[in-house]
């Protein structure tokens, strides 16, 4: 099938695919929503909700909705819990092993996915896919992609799950730009085929309680 042919009925399908997932996930989990919800907004001072700010298709501003998962000032004070060394990574690769700024409660619905849940409406209203290079800062894509790969890498929505997310997330940073060959190895492979693949590999990573973020 010619690439053109492809992608005109792989994108009304991966969206009706989104739509059905979504929905059906946030019917099947809105009690588990709600329990963490109602937990949350004492484990994080009325903060039940987090809205992270990332870029979306063709670099339109994107909220990503979660579930609090840090302290109040996680964001706008980093420097209060990270040493030099741990900042200096923070910076680069927005990610720190052990983050201090992580609740009690916090450390739980991450290592379990839960904070991810909400993530779901911004699938469902077509912001997201199910599938797709996971949705980063502006920051991170100037800093990490030349300019051909980040025209590359927004050409797709984002995704709550992806190829960097399942295969080797923790281990694969930008530094040695792994993670941007494995965000932009998705893109070339694109196919229905290679999205069941992807959301099979995260079903069994959440089972198996294997952080994801």
């Amino acid at each position: 099938m010619a690439k053109k042919e492809h992608y005109t009925i792989y994108r009304p399908l991966k969206r009706f695919f989104d739509i059905f997932i979504s929905l059906f996930g946030i019917l099947l989990l809105s009690w588990l929503m709600i329990i963490v919800f109602i937990i949350n907004i004492f484990s994080s001072h009325g903060r039940p909700f987090y809205v992270d700010h990332r870029v979306g298709r063709w670099e339109r501003p994107l909220g990503i909705l979660k579930f609090t998962s840090m302290k109040k000032d996680a964001d706008t004070h980093p420097e209060k819990y990270f040493t030099k060394e741990q900042m200096k990574q923070w910076k680069k690769e927005r990610k720190v092993p052990n983050d201090p700024r992580i609740t009690k409660f916090g450390k739980f619905i991450r290592k379990t996915s839960l904070d991810e849940l909400p993530q779901l409406f911004n699938v469902l209203i077509g912001q997201i896919s199910i599938v797709g290079p996971r949705p980063i800062t502006e920051r991170e894509l100037r800093l990490n992609f030349t300019k051909e790969e980040r025209k590359k890498l927004l050409s797709v929505k984002p995704g709550l799950t992806g190829n960097w997310a399942v295969n080797g997330r923790n281990a694969c940073e930008y530094k040695d730009h792994r993670r941007q060959t494995l965000e932009l190895e998705y893109i070339d492979k694109v196919s229905f085929r290679t999205d069941l693949k992807i959301v099979l590999k995260t079903f069994l990573a959440v089972l198996n309680f294997k952080n994801t973020h």
